[in-house]
């Protein structure tokens, strides 16, 4: 379920600003890390954990994160 939606402009280097409001919301602080992650029809921008982060390569958040629950889980969004 959608809890708040907004629009963004994409700049010259393909950069974005998450507002405000949802960096509070959503818990993303200045120097966090993220994964983006692109589908055939979307791109989801998610928080990562310190602990994470440190455990984790980008294959291997694939793997964790590429399956058919979650993608039906994150379908409707």
């Amino acid at each position: 379920m959608i809890e708040e939606m907004r629009t963004a402009k994409i700049t010259e280097k393909g950069q974005i600003t998450i507002p405000k409001e949802m960096r509070k919301i959503k818990g993303f602080k200045i120097g966090s890390k993220v994964i983006i992650l692109t589908f055939k029809n979307r791109i989801e921008i998610r928080p990562i954990k310190v602990t994470e982060t440190a455990l984790l390569s980008e294959k291997n958040f694939a793997k964790d994160w590429n399956s058919k629950e979650d993608e039906k889980a994150w379908k409707n969004l």
